[in-house]
């Protein structure tokens, strides 16, 4: 297989235990990844530092995926604090008065705020526990993310399945959209319920699409993240519902 150069449009999460199996990850990986998702579960286990370090000794870009929730003035201080270190991307639920507060946080950084739609781990069996509205998924889902566009978020993040009517809302014009719960072909699916391949998330419209246990839990993690950049420039990636 003739080796591909690192594509942004793949992000690889690090859902490891503690900042150095983390950057021991990085390492096995090299030139082949150039975006790092770290989320809640590395926070105490030195995630942010190993973020920093990343991207300032090696040159990465970074996720941090804290789906902050909170009243207003609360996000709106923790994104300031965040916003100092110079990340690429930030996750905030997707109520428009939590993305308002993470805009402001924000302030003249270059730090992207993306909202949060739906969990690509839920279902509507799920939601109808939570005592979410009534409807389909993807409907709540195109609503939300429609709010949080207006609201003043740079992006979403949706499950591919619903990439694609996100793209045709008017709101969505010029933002982004981060694609979780994507598995290759035969992968198992972990605690996702509503995924597709890399290809079909890119064709369907997909900015960035997020791949972890798929990479990780491989034998040979840059093979894994070889082959998912293989297929992310496939003919598949360039027709939708192929």
């Amino acid at each position: 297989m003739t080796a591909i150069a690192a594509d942004d449009r793949l992000i690889v999460a690090i859902d490891r235990p503690d900042a150095l199996s983390g950057l021991e990850l990085a390492e096995k990986l090299g030139d082949t990844v150039s975006f790092y998702k770290i989320g809640l579960g590395m926070l105490t286990g030195g995630g942010l530092a190993l973020a920093r370090e990343l991207k300032d000794e090696h040159g990465k870009r970074i996720f941090l995926d804290m789906k902050l929730f909170d009243i207003g003035a609360t996000v709106e201080a923790a994104v300031r604090g965040l916003a100092q270190f110079d990340l690429d991307f930030l996750t905030v639920h997707g109520d428009p008065h939590v993305v308002r507060a993470a805009r402001e946080g924000a302030g003249g950084k270059d730090l992207k705020i993306l909202a949060v739609t739906i969990l690509t781990s839920l279902d509507r069996a799920d939601l109808d526990e939570g005592m979410m509205r009534a409807g389909d998924i993807a409907e709540v889902v195109v609503e939300r993310a429609g709010r949080a566009l207006a609201a003043g978020a740079d992006g979403v993040i949706a499950s591919p399945q619903e990439a694609a009517m996100i793209r045709a809302l008017p709101e969505a014009a010029g933002k982004l959209i981060v694609t979780p719960g994507v598995r290759p072909a035969g992968a198992d699916m972990g605690d996702q319920k509503r995924v597709m391949t890399p290809a079909q998330a890119i064709a369907a419209g997909a900015d960035h699409v997020v791949v972890g246990r798929p990479i990780w839990q491989a034998e040979n993690p840059r093979q894994a993240a070889q082959t998912i950049l293989q297929e992310m420039v496939s003919p598949q990636a360039r027709t939708p519902n192929a």
